[in-house]
């Protein structure tokens, strides 16, 4: 395939712009850039060999030469980039698009292509089976021509003695002849078919070796993909241990938040007590004087109550000596009282005595 696509023989079908990348053929993992910037993309037809490919030149350079087969997949692995796989190439393209809408353009196309490119290798395929098919028909047709012929030898040289049947026999010896050299032609053409077969066979086994030869790198691959899928593995266990400690230093940093809005709470109270007790405090000079004035008041009351305990001593002593005096003149009274009753008693008698003379007289 010739690196650059004859315009006689190869048309576009289908162009865009990209940017173009290579997979790093060292470690199968990292992208290169294959252009400094967008460059055009196009999917060429070939008329001749009924064959699809992906071209992109930059400058004098050749980056993309990838012909399309049944086998390739084209795989969006974002919104704005796409890859696939080249086995002949041995590398794998891919594609950073300006808009999802022109990556979508593009994976439709290939998908169209690559239908295409299946339609035609089943076309070659039934070509290939109807031509094995003649041969094999005009293998078996020859003998029969060879023996028809030696027959017809026979019948000539029988009917060399024959008188009417010759004319006859001659011309189905002609007959036997034109259908020989047909027959002939017919085996050359299916020989140049035959080698031509041959050919696409032994191209067939050379990509059948590329294939399984790309096989055998893919397997490679597939081995260091799983090993590195063990390692990420062990990297997302370990990603996810570290996840349930930040879930737990989170939720340590919600309660150490909550307690801290609790503080901060306590603060603002204790700020408004401090402040009532700033105002308090302006008003401390007069509490104290104040407080010197209720002191002066106080001294006063206190010497005041004094004075009145001094009388109140006072008092309970001429109490106490009322309380004597009084005891005294209770005494007196009873002792009164009793020489009244007394005395009562006798003018009772006198009064009884003075009835009794009245009466008498």
């Amino acid at each position: 395939i010739s690196p650059v696509p004859p315009s006689s023989r190869e048309q576009p079908i289908f162009t865009t712009r990209a940017h173009v990348f290579q997979i790093d053929p060292s470690t199968k993992k990292n992208w290169v850039p294959a252009s400094k910037q967008a460059v055009t993309v196009s999917y060429f037809y070939d008329s001749t060999r009924n064959s699809y490919r992906i071209i992109s030149v930059d400058g004098a350079k050749v980056i993309i030469n990838s012909t399309i087969t049944p086998n390739m997949t084209f795989t969006k692995t974002s919104q704005k980039f796409g890859q696939w796989a080249d086995s002949r190439a041995n590398t794998v393209f891919g594609l950073g698009f300006p808009s999802e809408q022109q990556l979508t353009k593009f994976a439709e196309k290939f998908q169209e292509v690559k239908e295409a490119a299946k339609l035609a290798r089943d076309r070659s395929q039934e070509k290939i089976e109807t031509s094995s098919n003649h041969s094999q028909e005009s293998g078996r047709e020859t003998p029969s021509s060879t023996r028809a012929s030696s027959v017809n030898g026979t019948d000539d040289e029988k009917a060399s003695h024959g008188g009417p049947a010759e004319a006859h026999l001659k011309s189905e010896n002609d007959k036997l002849k034109f259908a020989l050299a047909q027959s002939s032609s017919n085996v050359k053409k299916w020989e140049t078919e035959l080698q031509s077969l041959r050919e696409s066979n032994a191209r067939l086994s050379t990509a059948l070796q590329e294939s399984a030869a790309s096989i055998e790198h893919w397997k490679k691959q597939f081995s260091a993909c799983k090993e590195e899928n063990d390692q990420l593995r062990g990297k997302i266990e370990e990603l996810e241990e570290q996840c349930n400690e930040i879930n737990k230093e989170k939720e340590r940093n919600a309660q150490l938040s909550r307690r801290l809005q609790e503080l901060e709470t306590e603060l603002q109270d204790k700020e408004l007590e401090l402040e009532e007790l700033r105002k308090q405090g302006e008003i401390i000079p007069e509490l104290m004087s104040e407080c010197e004035s209720v002191s002066e008041q106080l001294q006063a009351a206190e010497k005041k109550n004094k004075d009145l305990e001094e009388k109140v001593r006072t008092l309970r002593t001429e109490v106490e000596e009322n309380k004597h005096r009084q005891t005294n003149l209770k005494t007196e009274l009873k002792n009164f009282l009793d020489v009244l009753d007394g005395k009562i008693d006798e003018l009772h008698d006198f009064r009884q005595g003075l009835s009794k003379l009245g009466v008498d007289n």
